[in-house]
């Protein structure tokens, strides 16, 4: 895993819980922590690192996930504004995902390894999100959504209509709007 997504939880941890949080995550997790936003990283930090916050937090690791996107949002919008620059809306942006986002974040960061997302659409309201990655962090990208949703001014229904972490083959959420009528693109 890149280090820029250890970046952003350390951000996010900071702003969450304050400047010593960071430090006490990493001891907890018997890591070294020193992660550069180039550099890759086994997996299995970022699951260790997941866990312990969900254990002091009483969360499950999948809400925590979800709380880790939602929260990162604003920084990604800091630092790659002209990701959002093109949409007016989450169902926009969430369909830009595969063909201008993530092939930008490889060219930022090479050799990361992003999911792949498939969309169908579901009448005026609703998206179909099939998620596919090994990381099985479906719930990063749900909470990832509820940030967008943030950014955007809009309210999102996100649900789990079949999930890798209850032995489905793949994910696959439904995303709609709770403010808007979205256009089908």
């Amino acid at each position: 895993m890149k280090g820029v997504v250890f970046n952003l939880l350390e951000q996010v941890v900071v702003a969450a819980h304050g400047d010593d949080a960071w430090d006490r995550l990493l001891a907890d997790a018997n890591l070294k922590g020193a992660y550069s936003s180039l550099g890759s990283y086994p997996d299995r930090d970022m699951q260790a690192l997941v866990q312990v916050v969900a254990s002091s937090q009483q969360k499950s690791e999948q809400e925590v996930l979800q709380w880790f996107g939602r929260a990162a949002m604003p920084l990604l919008f800091q630092r790659y504004p002209r990701f959002f620059a093109a949409h007016h809306d989450v169902r926009s942006f969430v369909l830009s995902v595969n063909e201008y986002i993530h092939p930008e974040v490889r060219k930022i960061y090479p050799g990361a390894e992003v999911p792949r997302f498939v969309f169908r659409h579901e009448g005026d309201d609703g998206l179909l999100m099939e998620y596919r990655s090994p990381r099985k962090l479906c719930a990063l990208a749900h909470g990832f959504i509820e940030g967008a949703a943030d950014h955007y001014q809009e309210v999102v229904a996100v649900t789990h209509l079949q999930c890798m972490h209850r032995g489905d083959a793949l994910c696959v959420c439904r995303i709609s709007s709770k403010t808007k009528r979205w256009q089908a693109a």
